[in-house]
This record gives C-alpha cells, structure tokens and sequence, in this order.
C-alpha cells in the first residue's frame, strides 16, 4: 500500500473510532476499504461516484452476507472520507434477502411457473448432474432443467442461512411456500405493475434473443405445443426491458 492509500485509510480509521464503531468492525471496515482503494490505480479521494457503483455492481461477493458488509464499508468511506452528497444514488438497495433473491432468481433462470417453484423439494435439485427435476408440473408431467453454476451457489447459500425442510421455500408455519407470497415478492422488489408469470416471459424471450432454438426452449418450458412458446415471445419488449431483473 502507498503512502497516500495509508493515511486515507489511518483517516477512516480514526473516524470510526470517534464514532464509537467496535474494534472487530473496525477491522472489517478498513479490510473492505483497503481492497477497494488498492483496485484503482489512482489517488483514493479521486475516486468517483461511478467508479465506486461499477464496483459494488461487478465485485464477486461469497456470500448475502458479505455484500452488506461491504456496503456499509464503502458507504461509510464515501461519507466521511470522500463526503459524497446522495450517497442513496450509489447504494440504491441494501441486497434483497437471500430467501426472496433465490425465489427470484430461480424462477427466471429457466422460466419456472409459480406453483413449480412452490412444489421444488429438496431432493429435487440435483447438483452432480446440475440439473432441476420438475414433478407433476401442469398437465401432471415431470421434467428436468437445467442448473446453473451460480444459481447452484445462490441455493446454497440460501440453504446455509434458512435451512429447508422438505420443500425448498417453506412457509412461515411449515410446508411449502404459497403462491401468494411468491407474488407479492415480485410486487415488492421488482414494482407492483409486476407478476411472477411475467419472469417467465422474460426467461424464455431473453433465450430465444440469445439464439437458443424455440423448440430448445419449448422444452424446458414443458409445453405440448410450439404455437404455446411462441406466445410467450410476443410480450411487449418495452415492458420487458424495464423488469429489474436479478440476475
């Protein structure tokens, strides 16, 4: 570390000590800190408001958990070292709860149906052939889609922190999720004009503007027919262009 990176981050150090902050966060603080300045190859107090947003955007968290941590890092950083007005702009969103990010994120990674997610067990997810078995899915017929890398890891995070019984996503009293609480999920992160079939849509035009074949993707969405698929690709662009989507 250079001269200049030390004593900004001595500065840093110093205020969260007046600020009464536990030397165990202090510690944690200034290593998040430490990274973040040693990533650019300029002076720490020149570093701007995009330059810290691409870097939260684009950092390789391990973990729900983590990624608060360096939020409150950097966001402690940007206040009272670099004094950054609407700091809000920056860090527009704490990381939505691991629980709602894998509902989420598992329902549009293969254009899964609400009562789909809701009827996943445990031992349907399958990581040694990365794959998602679907039981008695509409139409009472099985399938299988496919598991990606990274949403394998999102599950097994999720997992560690919730810890499941049976069902993937247990309600609050037990058994399986209800499709309600699905939905308001969608409502509450992704905006209230939003449905949970609308990740379906999104899922299925995105692969399909990807190049993947429709009759690819008409399988994985376990339809009969092709003329079923191709409904699903007429959905407006415009309003799929504005779904936040997570992943």
């Amino acid at each position: 570390m250079n001269i200049k990176h030390k004593s900004t981050l001595e500065n840093f150090e110093k205020i969260l000590k007046l600020r009464n902050y536990s030397n165990r966060s202090i510690e944690m603080y200034s290593h998040y800190v430490c990274k973040f300045i040693e990533s650019f190859d300029k002076p720490a107090l020149h570093i701007t408001s995009k330059e810290i947003k691409d870097y939260l955007i684009n950092y390789s968290y391990s973990s729900i958990s983590q990624q608060n941590q360096i939020y409150s890092a950097l966001k402690l950083y940007c206040k009272h070292i670099l004094n950054i007005k609407f700091i809000d702009k920056i860090f527009l969103e704490r990381p939505r709860k691991e629980k709602h990010l894998a509902i989420i994120s598992l329902a549009y990674s293969v254009g899964l149906r609400v009562s789909e997610v809701c009827n996943i067990r445990i031992d349907d997810i399958d990581s040694k052939q990365m794959i998602i078995n679907i039981r008695q899915a509409k139409g009472r017929k099985d399938r299988i889609v496919p598991l990606s890398p990274k949403m394998l890891e999102l599950l097994r995070s999720y997992f560690k922190e919730y810890r499941p019984v049976e069902y993937l996503f247990n309600g609050q009293f037990g058994g399986k999720y209800s499709h309600e609480s699905c939905n308001k999920i969608v409502k509450k992160y992704l905006g209230e004009n939003y449905h949970f079939h609308l990740l379906r849509h999104a899922s299925f035009s995105s692969l399909v503007d990807s190049g993947v074949d429709i009759s690819v993707v008409q399988k994985l969405a376990g339809h009969e027919s092709i003329k079923t698929t191709s409904v699903y690709l007429h959905t407006s662009k415009s309003t799929l262009n504005k779904l936040p989507l997570p992943i």
